[in-house]
């Protein structure tokens, strides 16, 4: 499997503009910039989407791992925070909740850590990944 996208920018870092494009084209010359990346402008980011990124990847990856383990979640939301620090991301923070019948918390967060170490996104970050996991 292999997927794309295609930014294009134009002008300088701080005054100019550019825009995201993916394969899907569920981003489509989507708008970023200076003000959206380090202010507040309209648009987005990569970091934004570094954090939908590793969000998504490790919720779908703790499905799989929930269901090898005997589970079916009702539910499971995830958050993730990305930190650019001095030009480099320097970590990626997930916290869960996830409503899951008939398991408990010890085999929870062993399913949730088993998750987190293993999605691909989790793989590809050279970064500091912390996770808080509950169930609710």
């Amino acid at each position: 499997m292999r997927r794309t996208a295609t930014a294009v920018w134009n002008g300088s870092g701080k005054e100019g503009k550019g825009h995201l494009s993916t394969q899907s084209t569920v981003l489509n010359k989507t708008q970023y910039s200076f003000s959206t990346r380090f202010e507040d402008g309209v648009g987005t980011n990569p970091e934004e989407l570094m954090a939908a990124a590793h969000a998504g990847c490790f919720t779908m990856k703790l499905s799989f791992v929930l269901a090898a383990a005997g589970f079916t979640a009702d539910e499971i939301n995830t958050d993730c925070a990305i930190t650019l620090d001095n030009g480099a991301i320097t970590k990626s923070e997930l916290t869960v909740k996830a409503k899951i019948p008939g398991i408990d918390a010890a085999k929870f967060e062993e399913c949730a850590n088993d998750a987190k170490a293993n999605c691909p996104v989790s793989k590809a970050y050279n970064c500091e990944i912390t996770m808080n996991a509950s169930l609710i």
